[in-house]
C-alpha cells in the first residue's frame, strides 16, 4: 500500500472497526472486513506517522523513522499466549530509537506512541518495559537533582493533564524525597498517558497533527531526561 502524504483525520469507520473486531475476533470476520481495516485504519495511521516524522526527527535525530518500523502489526503473536484471539484490539504508531539486537523493544530507550481503538486514542511517552538497572539509574538521577526533575515534570500531571502510569512496587522503596516524587520513583517502569475520547472532533480533523506535536513537545524535556538515564 502506498504511503499517504497527507492526514485529514480518521473516519468513524476506524473506531467502529475495532468495536466490531472485539466481538468478532476471528479470521473469517477479519478477512471479510480487511478492506475496511486497510482503508480506514491502516492508511490514516500511515499518513499520520508520515506527517509526524519531521517533528520527531527534530526531537531526536537518532530515532528510527523508517515507515515500516513505525506502525504496529494487527496480528497477535499467540504462540505462547493463553489468549488465542488472532488480532489486536488497537493499533499504534511508535517513535523510538532502534533497539539493539537480542534486546526486546522498549527495554533500552524511552519512546513516544499514539494508539487508536474502539474508545478513541491514547498517547504518551515513557519507559514502558525498562530494565531494572535503568529504573535504578532513573531514581538516582532524580535524587541527585530533584529541583530540576520537578521543574520539567510539575506541569505534566497538572496543567497538561497527563497521567503517571506504571506498575508500582508492592513495598515502597526507601528514599529521602518528598511526596511529590513518590508517584514517579515507586514504579518498575514509568510512562505518561493521555486520552482522546472517540466523540472528540479532533480525531476526525487534520488539526490532530499540530495538536499532537504540541502535546509531544511538552514531553520532550522528560524524554531527554530519560535518554540521559539510558545512554
Amino acid at each position: 500500500m502506498e504511503i499517504p502524504t497527507q492526514f485529514s483525520g480518521f473516519n468513524a469507520e476506524a473506531f467502529q472497526f475495532f468495536s466490531e473486531l472485539e466481538e468478532n475476533n476471528c479470521k473469517p470476520w477479519f478477512e471479510e472486513h480487511k478492506a475496511v481495516y486497510e482503508t480506514e485504519v491502516l492508511q490514516p495511521l500511515k499518513a499520520l506517522a508520515a506527517v509526524l516524522t519531521p517533528f520527531f526527527a527534530s526531537v531526536d535525530a537518532q530515532m528510527d523513522l523508517r515507515p515500516n518500523r513505525l506502525i504496529s502489526r494487527i496480528y497477535r503473536d499467540i504462540r505462547f499466549s493463553p489468549d488465542k484471539t488472532p488480532y489486536k484490539k488497537h493499533l499504534w504508531i511508535a517513535f523510538q530509537r532502534p533497539f539493539p539486537k537480542q534486546t526486546a523493544e522498549w527495554t533500552s530507550f524511552p519512546g513516544f506512541y499514539m494508539e487508536i481503538g474502539k474508545e478513541g486514542s491514547n498517547y504518551g511517552m515513557g519507559m514502558f518495559e525498562a530494565q531494572k538497572k535503568i529504573m535504578d539509574r532513573f531514581r538516582e538521577r532524580v535524587e541527585y537533582d530533584p529541583d530540576y526533575f520537578r521543574e520539567i515534570t510539575e506541569d505534566l500531571n497538572g496543567r497538561y493533564g497527563f497521567s503517571i502510569e506504571g506498575e508500582n512496587y508492592k513495598r515502597p522503596l526507601k528514599n529521602n524525597l518528598d511526596d511529590y516524587f513518590q508517584p514517579w520513583i515507586q514504579r518498575k517502569g514509568i510512562w505518561l498517558v493521555k486520552h482522546i475520547p472517540v466523540n472528540n472532533i479532533l480525531l476526525y480533523s487534520e488539526e490532530l497533527v499540530p495538536y499532537m506535536e504540541n502535546e509531544f513537545a511538552c514531553l520532550k524535556p522528560l524524554y531527554d531526561f530519560f535518554v540521559d538515564v539510558c545512554d
